[in-house]
């Protein structure tokens, strides 16, 4: 539990004052709660001793007066505390994460990695933004008014003090049990925040396993209760116990176990809170690019692999691989599925350092630069493309901000897309749905080379950019993706024979290693993979339904 606490202090960083403040505060709310049990004191023992003088009412009706008006500002004040901790501390949480992000390496950004972070920065933080300060202040509050009511039982009778602390034994020894067994299914439940399916899966269990324990909880505190009130009855029965505090052992029976089930429920949900943090804090540490490079701008933009090896998760992904795409030429890579094509092309726009050797472009190796002066000499068109809920203006704008409109509609009529933008409501000023829902995979495969063409870098990558496009609009496609690559330096990974087929180099890659290496005339002469890939795709040109 301890480290619980520490870990809640330190995540909480600048607002750890204000948690502090909300301790001491809810500290004060429990000893004004006090004040209560003062008043019904003096009111039990006025009744039972025949006493019917007004001071004792005044008394009673200041204590009261105290406990309720004292409560309410103290319980108010100490709200507002816990509620301005728990919004600040994850808000300045999810802003160091967006800081983070922005320096961690480009691969990092695929759909499981952004579905983790996502998860994290909406359903783990968002529920430590709500109960971390009810989390401590319930445990302490908790804590003190129970060590409170202790010590008034046992003014009472030392029996009854006895029974009440074998009760709150037991209850402690429950709680720290489910304490325990907590850990490992609150760490459970936060990894499968991003998954529904498996959240809800993960919560049942979470209720299934604990259940038991808060029935337990639950039972040992009613028992001690009822023992309590039995003891009580006996005592005062057998004349070894007043009637005014046998009547007030009846009553702070019901109110002591009320502040230790508060504490229970305290407990309870420490450990979901202490795993959420532990969650939050890791994706905070995520893998961040060593930037120290510079601003470049080469005036050739030839890309030199220099025995290139990188793995991934420690699986090797290229191995040993040296090669130069020169300036202004089109290199076509092929190979199988996982043989390292897309990871080859990633590693040029520095989605991930090498492990071994350098990648150069225009003479300089691509650590030297700033991320923003390399992306400045690099466009890519992806298989899948993404585009954010906005207009499509600003869809193709995104690469270059500061352009005009009339660039934006020149980009679009060189993408072939500028038709079917015209036809929608709004044209330009259309927005399209998150992802780009509601365009078909030619459109946005368009919009895309549209926005390449509008950014007019000197580097263009295509990672498959016509493999899911339906041939009604492969022409169209093709025809803008020939617009977007002249006089530039072009890599395109592509399964297309006339795509591949006019490239000035062809690189053939498989298991990480360049295994093939020229023209088409020279590689289709040649028996290896590039001959069988161009066999299997006359073959498919050639196949007909009879």
């Amino acid at each position: 539990m301890i480290e619980a606490f520490r870990k809640i202090w330190r995540f909480a960083g600048n607002e750890t004052k204000n948690i502090n403040r909300s301790v001491a505060v809810s500290f004060l709310n429990a000893l004004l709660q006090m004040t209560q049990v003062g008043a019904i004191y003096c009111v039990v023992r006025a009744l039972t001793g025949g006493e019917r003088s007004g001071r004792i009412a005044l008394i009673a009706l200041a204590l009261e007066l105290i406990s309720i008006f004292g409560g309410a500002v103290a319980s108010g004040f100490s709200k507002m505390l816990q509620t301005h901790a728990g919004y600040f501390m994850a808000a300045d949480r999810r802003v160091a994460i967006a800081d983070r992000l922005k320096s961690v390496p480009m691969g990092f950004f695929n759909a499981n990695s952004l579905g983790q972070v996502a998860g994290v920065c909406t359903t783990v933080v968002g529920g430590i933004e709500g109960i971390v300060g009810m989390v401590l202040v319930n445990i302490l509050s908790g804590l003190i008014t129970t060590a409170v009511f202790a010590v008034m039982i046992l003014f009472f009778d030392w029996h009854i003090g006895l029974i009440a602390i074998i009760g709150i034994a037991l209850y402690f020894a429950v709680v720290s049990a489910m304490e325990k067994k907590s850990v490992a299914i609150a760490e459970g439940t936060q990894r499968s925040q991003t998954a529904l399916e498996n959240s809800r899966a993960a919560n049942l269990e979470v209720e299934q396993i604990l259940t038991p324990y808060t029935t337990v909880q639950e039972a040992v505190l009613q028992i001690a209760g009822v023992a309590m009130m039995l003891a009580a009855i006996l005592l005062w029965k057998n004349g070894a116990m007043t009637l005014p505090n046998a009547l007030m052992t009846l009553i702070v029976s019901f109110m002591v176990f009320s502040q230790i089930r508060l504490f229970g429920m305290g407990v309870s949900m420490l450990r979901m809170t202490a795993a959420s943090i532990a969650r939050a804090v890791e994706t905070g540490d995520m893998p961040r690019l060593d930037e120290k490079g510079r601003a470049i701008s080469p005036e050739k933009h030839d890309i030199v692999f220099d025995h290139v090896s990188f793995s991934y998760e420690k699986k090797p992904i290229l191995k040993d691989v040296s090669v130069t795409l020169r300036d202004r030429s089109t290199t076509a890579i092929v190979g199988p599925s996982g043989s390292g094509k897309t990871t080859f092309c990633n590693l040029i726009a520095r989605f991930w350092d090498v492990d071994r050797g350098s990648i150069r472009i225009g003479g300089s190796d691509v650590r030297d630069y700033t991320l923003e002066s390399l992306m400045d000499q690099i466009s890519i068109v992806f298989q899948n493309v993404y585009l954010f809920a906005d207009t499509i203006e600003n869809n193709i704008k995104f690469g270059c901000p500061n352009a005009t409109h009339a660039q934006v509609v020149e980009a679009a009529k060189k993408a072939c897309c500028d038709d079917f933008i015209e036809s929608l409501p709004k044209g330009y000023e259309t927005v399209i749905g998150e992802g780009g829902a509601s365009l078909s995979g030619g459109e946005k495969q368009r919009i895309s080379i549209a926005r390449a063409m509008l950014k007019d870098a000197p580097i263009v990558i295509l990672d498959e950019a016509t493999a899911n496009v339906d041939p009604e609009n492969e022409d169209r496609l093709q025809r803008a993706i020939e617009a977007l690559t002249g006089d530039k330096t072009i890599i395109m990974i592509a399964h297309r024979l006339k795509t591949v087929k006019n490239a000035d180099q062809i690189l053939v890659i498989d298991h990480g290693e360049i295994v093939q290496q020229g023209r088409h005339e020279t590689l289709i002469n040649q028996k290896g993979i590039y001959a069988d890939f161009v066999g299997s795709k006359r073959e498919t040109v050639d196949w007909k339904l009879k």
